[in-house]
């Protein structure tokens, strides 16, 4: 691994201040050569969201993780090829995502990683050339296809829980209830992380925002800096979910759990819904051929988004006009808060990168094993990949982001442990949620001082009772009801 572009090595690092001429450039940037994809976006058939949210990015990892022959696309690119190596401006300095979502002086040009994908005898490749063994390859599309139909039971009891509480709470005490809420909804927002790694096409689309159903995140949003930023650039200065609960930990200790929930609540009422109007605006300032390519690839992705937060909202209002608010509430704060822990369990985001064992391989996959753990919240990998929010056999989900559900990537564990150990790589036993990862989490996101005590170095007392202590709080709950830092 490298952080300088093969084809630019030798020429220092430049920025030119401000945009370049004429607007930003449409360009591509794949091993060190520039391209113009503008009119592959409604071509690619994985769908355009792969294209279109990465102009102005390096894409080299991105093609060579989530295809099964990235050589193949690398030929059939340079049909869009510009003939000139890449340039500083060539790349959004921040990827076109939120300035906090990065450390300071964060640069996209210098400080993303650079793998080679061409290595016929790394990891990828042999774990990929056992894929194509005709009794395995058959096993997997039986396991994708078991798989979505446990996802179709599981949505038919997500509606019949709720709807037996709302017309006979005698059948649906409320321990049962919430318990039942927080299986099914962190059960389906697993189903919608494997979602927002198939093809984004047609209804899967609309299924991809079950990832909301758990109310951490905004597939709409976090779709790009899940499968795009995080998994190719795991645990770097690129990887943005190590940032997303940024704004939480501004928030003096003993108050995060209420403010942030209130936050939350905020979203659901209204936050999101802004957020996603804000998104529809600047599709329009950029315009539907650059971000979707046709009308016909934008609207499933906005039909499902609007379509998740009127369902959520409207639980809510139903709720509430059966008397029944705290049943929903307790529901929403247990549903939160677990989830909230998951989406940072898998790996070591408490740890900065800089004192993270230095990693001095160039095998992308090996990499990947070395950022990555699988969890266990009961022991059953097949239940656990739902209980864990697709989390359960994430080795393998992060080596091959491109397999459609939990059970294919269960099936796929014994190849990528026995390849492996021929790398040298130790395949650790997975790590519990409750036991080994919660007791760390909670110590990192709700005892931590908030990161202005930190900065200014306040005793406890000024942490939680300074006038900018408590603006802090206030700015951050009204932000969830407008939607702004949020993802």
């Amino acid at each position: 691994m490298t952080n300088s572009h093969p084809e630019a090595e030798e020429r220092d690092f430049r920025r030119p201040p401000g945009p370049p001429p004429g607007g930003p450039l449409n360009v591509w940037v794949y091993n060190g050569k520039a391209y113009d994809l503008s009119d592959w976006i409604s071509k690619h058939p994985g769908g355009e969201f792969f294209i279109g949210r990465t102009k102005n990015r390096d894409i080299t990892s991105i093609i060579g993780s989530y295809h099964r022959d990235p050589e193949r696309i690398g030929r059939m690119l340079e049909r869009y090829a510009l003939d000139r190596a890449a340039l500083p401006e060539d790349i959004h300095p921040k990827n076109n995502a939120p300035d906090f979502l990065f450390k300071e002086g964060f640069d996209s040009w210098q400080d993303t990683p650079k793998y080679r994908f061409d290595n016929k005898e790394d990891l990828l490749h042999k774990v990929k050339a056992r894929l194509k063994e005709p009794q395995l390859a058959a096993r997997l599309q039986r396991m994708d296809t078991i798989f979505n139909i446990v996802v179709a039971v599981l949505a038919i009891a997500y509606f019949a829980v709720q709807g037996l509480r709302l017309f006979e709470r005698s059948w649906m005490p409320l321990p049962v209830f919430v318990i039942a809420m927080v299986l099914l909804r962190s059960s389906l927002a697993g189903f919608g992380h494997y979602a927002i790694h198939r093809a984004q096409k047609g209804l899967n689309k609309i299924y991809t925002n079950t990832f909301d159903f758990n109310y951490v995140a905004l597939a709409f949003v976090t779709a790009d800096g899940h499968a795009l930023l995080h998994h190719p650039h795991t645990q770097s200065e690129v990887d943005i979910k190590k940032n997303v609960f940024t704004m939480m930990m501004r928030v003096p200790r003993l108050y995060r759990v209420p403010i942030h929930t209130l936050h939350k609540f905020g979203h659901t009422v209204t936050g999101m819904t802004i957020r996603l109007l804000d998104v529809c605006r600047l599709t329009r300032k950029v315009g539907i051929k650059d971000m979707y390519g046709t009308w016909g690839g934008a609207l499933p992705h906005f039909i499902g988004s609007f379509g998740v937060r009127a369902l959520l909202l409207g639980e809510l209002i139903a709720f509430t006009l059966a008397g029944d608010f705290w049943a929903w509430a307790l529901q929403f704060v247990v549903t939160l808060w677990i989830s909230t822990f998951l989406v940072v369990a898998s790996h070591d985001f408490e740890v900065e990168t800089e004192e993270l064992p230095a990693s001095d391989t160039e095998d992308w996959a090996v990499n990947q094993m070395e950022q990555a753990y699988d969890l266990k919240v009961i022991g059953n990998r097949y239940i656990d990949c739902f209980l864990a929010a697709g989390l359960s056999s994430h080795r393998v989900h992060h080596v091959l982001p491109f397999q459609r559900s939990g059970f294919a990537n269960i099936a796929t564990e014994d190849v990528l442990r026995e390849e492996s150990a021929k790398f040298g790589v130790e395949w650790l036993p997975a790590k519990s949620f409750f036991t080994d990862r919660f007791p760390k989490l909670c110590q990192t996101y709700l005892l931590s001082p908030s990161r202005e005590a930190e900065e200014r170095k306040w005793g406890f007392i000024r942490e939680h009772c300074s006038p900018a202590a408590l603006k802090t709080c206030a700015v951050y709950t009204v932000q969830g009801f407008t939607g702004i830092g949020t993802v």
